[in-house]
């Protein structure tokens, strides 16, 4: 069991370490890189993640009715995904750099889509295995094994800068590479033939419980979402550091990771529901303390990322347990049911990238020239109160009647 688990923390780690340049570091890159405008990039990122997150119940969909071949599959998406990364950072872009932008984005994304679908419903089956508190158990193992991968990912191009490598991100992309073929090797004989019935969109959304924990997914996404996109503006442009993102984003997931075993001893005290909104205070509580940062407070921040990512840890370990709980309590397999969770993620980030990035160009904010006060302002108002609301709006979804039960 312990070696089981082991392989699925690697396997989330890998994905993990995939995930922060696809939302964080790909779009700053190409801006600083090639001077893309931010207008540009925000509706390219929109149109992207229209169609990333279109094609996810599909994959669910494929992913459930294909009933042999996951072992294969996961390979030949394991080495495009570290092909495509390494062609995003280390290869210059052939012709216009907006359509290479595309063209590596789509086969990043929808090889991680893939994976990651195939990934979370395999679990249920797994969960299965480790008793009663079995969803929980895994999640926690698995999210602790992704909020590990995050951090080597946020600290990977500050110690290649460190070391003096012209390209970080292109060491980063070379790195990855090594890791998607290790931890695609060591779950190679984890991918099990599910048997269950088919899930389909349907009965997922005709169930209230289902349904209500979809939307709350939604909403408590969207925060993270606005927060990753605007992190390295913030901190570079509000807080006046170019060389503290790396540490900060190491503070923030090493945090989240070490509060998932508190997240996951406090359930089994408390319902999931009582932890979960005890967790969301606390980040807008943590998120409040912002507004009063200026530049050269990275310690007084530091604090903010320390606290915030402890949250996070409930989030990403008790939200995907539920889910997988009722999943399994249905008796249909997790295929589609996990095509609409990651459908719920991805349409945030799409929604986040088409209204705060031209925000921001809309006030002339610039990643090159010095901004004036109104320009940090918005920014800070985005990065800091847009999530406080948008968490509040999750917290009401989830004190609704149908989520008592959780």
């Amino acid at each position: 069991m312990f070696k089981g688990l082991v392989k699925y923390s690697l396997f989330s780690g890998m994905l993990a370490f995939a995930g922060l340049p696809i939302y964080l570091h790909a779009p700053k890159y190409f801006v600083d890189t090639y001077d893309i405008s931010l207008t540009a990039i925000g509706f390219t990122l929109l149109g992207l993640r229209l169609l990333d997150f279109i094609q996810d119940p599909i994959i669910g969909w494929w992913l459930d009715n294909m009933k042999m071949g996951h072992e294969l599959l996961a390979a030949v998406m394991g080495v495009l995904m570290a092909g495509s990364m390494f062609a995003l950072f280390a290869v210059p872009a052939i012709g216009s750099p907006l359509i290479w932008f595309i063209a590596c984005m789509i086969v990043l994304f929808s090889s991680f889509s893939i994976l990651s679908i195939l990934f979370y419903s395999q679990g249920i089956e797994k969960a299965k295995s480790l008793g009663g508190q079995g969803h929980v158990l895994l999640a926690m193992w698995r999210e602790s094994g992704g909020l590990v991968g995050v951090c080597f990912a946020a600290l990977a191009p500050t110690i290649f800068t460190i070391l003096g490598i012209i390209n970080p991100m292109a060491g980063f992309a070379i790195l990855f590479g090594f890791i998607a073929l290790i931890s695609t090797y060591f779950m190679a004989r984890e991918w099990k033939t599910v048997t269950l019935p088919r899930s389909n969109l349907r009965l997922i959304l005709i169930d209230p419980t289902l349904r209500h924990l979809l939307f709350v997914a939604l909403l408590n996404a969207a925060p993270l979402a606005v927060t990753t996109t605007l992190f390295l503006f913030y901190v570079e442009a509000c807080l006046g550091s170019q060389t503290a993102t790396g540490p900060l984003l190491l503070i923030f997931f090493l945090c989240a990771a070490l509060s998932t075993p508190i997240w996951g001893k406090l359930v089994t005290l408390y319902s999931t529901r009582k932890t979960l909104l005890c967790a969301m205070v606390l980040s807008i509580i943590s998120f409040s303390f912002v507004f009063s940062l200026g530049a050269g407070d990275v310690f007084l921040f530091a604090i903010v990322c320390a606290v915030s990512g402890f949250t996070l840890g409930a989030d990403m370990t008790l939200l995907p347990a539920a889910f997988a709980r009722r999943i399994d309590q249905m008796g249909i397999g997790g295929g589609q049911a996990f095509g609409a969770w990651s459908f719920c993620a991805k349409f945030t980030l799409a929604l986040v990238a088409a209204f705060v990035l031209p925000l921001l160009d809309w006030v002339e904010f610039s990643t090159s020239e010095p901004n004036t006060d109104a320009a940090i302002w918005a920014l800070t108002l985005l990065y800091a109160g847009l999530p406080c609301i948008l968490k509040l709006g999750a917290m009401l979804v989830l004190s609704s009647s149908h989520l008592r039960e959780i």
